[in-house]
């Protein structure tokens, strides 16, 4: 099954590349979809990223608090739309 998780406080500069190879680390990563201001395209600081449910549990642990690019992320399952 195919978790999406809520990455927060990412650096500006961070690209979906830099969060799929930070992410691979636990296992293969489905799809990251880094968030960007319509106007200007630059990051909006968060993005979401889905991965096997085992491997998101395992990357939401190990990841959440921990710095990235100077920032401290915030990681965890993302909520679904109201």
């Amino acid at each position: 099954m195919i978790k999406k998780m809520y990455v927060g406080n990412l650096a500006f500069q961070s690209t979906e590349d830099d969060i799929q190879e930070l992410f691979g680390q636990f296992g293969e990563v489905k799809s990251v979809n880094l968030i960007t201001d319509r106007e200007t395209g630059r990051s909006r600081g968060f993005a979401f990223v889905e991965m096997g449910e085992e491997e998101a549990n395992a990357a939401m642990q190990s990841l959440d608090g921990t710095s990235f690019e100077g920032r401290n992320l915030k990681v965890n399952e993302a909520r679904p739309r109201t």
